[in-house]
């Protein structure tokens, strides 16, 4: 089998890549049968000469390959028939923006897996850029606070090495005694929290938060249980709402009249109550000023979130009498930050972490006949025809016609 490691071509341009050149170079100690090939690529975060220093051919042809991974979609015209890829497609979500793709996949009988859909057995996600969307997210969030109040010029994400050079510009900095809101526990949201913590900043306890003065910036990290309520009034059935939220509304206005700032990294699913909505943020007693939202939900559970924003324009102002966007240094406004490919400002960090995941949960199914169904659950489409487990995508596509189904 030989894997192709292809270069992104989606604009704007993305630097991230699937595994780096130790990590490829892992796996083939790891699997000497495996024959591997890298796309020469002037964008990677990781240059073709380290690639080749590693051993590995570095081509502008791949059609030798059998199996092409990348991150982002492939550009319809770029995609080579008849092979097995792997990247995020972007369309279990019937995205309107990528029907073509889709369709063009089906036509050239390509086999699509999609990075989003390797789970295990109980539907957990085995790979994802999360920790690192919280952790550019959060260090955005910072930069907002300096950009809203004057108070310091932070560099763009991207323009720094690592991690760690975020964090160490973070530290730099004297913040005022602002609270802080967090919201998730999983991937992003524990990213983000790194971040905070990276910082030095004091977390404290809920019941502190609402009933202490502090004169250092200070943040509370806070689970589905703190922001939601019953509208019965009884008590909260952490089972239940994840099963069916419909019982619940949003008790989150008891955050927005004593935070500044709030990090939204919280996971939101179908039918789940509305957390910030408009009517806190023009109420008399809000408080929050600069919103984070890492998770970016278009029209979903952050009112404020009106578009997503970019790498390049990250920041936008948000009018909460008027609900419309505003100059981020209009005296009313709310300052949003919701770019929706965080994780691109941190290439060498998310592709290393990206890639170990890849090496521990993905790449063995390729060689014990996919024991665990890691493939079989991933797998969108099978030589030209949706596989059954994403049938429900045959009202988005026009599948091929008496292709047999393997």
């Amino acid at each position: 089998m030989k894997f192709g490691i292809i270069t992104e071509r989606k604009s704007p341009p993305d630097k991230r890549v699937v595994f780096s050149p130790e990590e490829l170079a892992e796996l083939r100690n790891n699997y000497p049968q495996a024959e591997i090939k890298v796309e020469a690529s002037e964008i990677r975060v990781f240059t073709d000469a380290e690639y080749t220093a590693k051993g590995f051919e570095v081509s502008t042809d791949m059609s030798d390959c059998d199996v092409l991974i990348g991150v982002k979609e492939v550009p319809v015209d770029d995609l080579i028939p008849q092979k097995k890829y792997i990247f995020f497609s972007h369309t279990i979500k019937k995205q309107p923006h990528n029907q073509k793709l889709l369709q063009a996949i089906i036509d050239k009988e390509i086999d699509l897996y999609d990075h989003e859909t390797f789970v295990d057995a109980d539907g957990k996600r085995l790979i994802g850029f999360g920790k690192y969307a919280g952790n550019v997210g959060a260090y955005n969030c910072i930069r907002a606070l300096g950009v809203k109040y004057e108070l310091f010029n932070l560099p763009k994400a991207e323009t720094l090495h690592d991690k760690s050079m975020l964090i160490a510009r973070l530290k730099k900095q004297v913040l005022p005694p602002v609270k802080i809101v967090l919201t998730g526990f999983g991937k992003v949201g524990m990213g983000a929290k790194e971040m905070l913590d990276g910082m030095k900043i004091k977390e404290v306890s809920v019941e502190n938060y609402f009933s202490k003065n502090y004169t250092e910036p200070v943040y509370v990290h806070i689970d589905v249980e703190h922001y939601n309520r019953r509208k019965d009034g009884k008590p909260f059935d952490k089972n239940e709402f994840y099963h069916d939220p419909s019982g619940y509304e949003s008790d989150f206005a008891r955050f927005s009249k004593e935070s500044d700032i709030f990090i939204a990294g919280h996971f939101y699913g179908n039918n789940a109550p509305v957390i910030l909505s408009a009517d806190m943020l023009k109420a008399a007693d809000n408080r929050i000023k600069i919103v984070a939202d890492i998770s970016c939900d278009i029209n979903g559970p952050v009112a404020c979130t009106l578009r997503s924003s970019t790498i390049a324009e990250p920041f936008y102002g948000y009018h909460p009498s008027e609900g419309v966007e505003v100059d981020v240094h209009h005296p009313a406004s709310i300052v949003v930050m919701a770019v929706d490919n965080l994780p691109c400002e941190l290439p060498k960090d998310a592709s290393e972490g990206f890639g170990r995941m890849f090496l521990d949960h993905i790449i063995p199914a390729f060689f014990n006949n996919d024991k665990d169904g890691v493939l079989s659950r991933s797998q969108i489409t099978d030589n030209g025809r949706l596989t059954e487990r994403f049938s429900y995508l045959k009202d988005y596509i026009t599948e091929k016609e008496n292709v047999p189904h393997i």
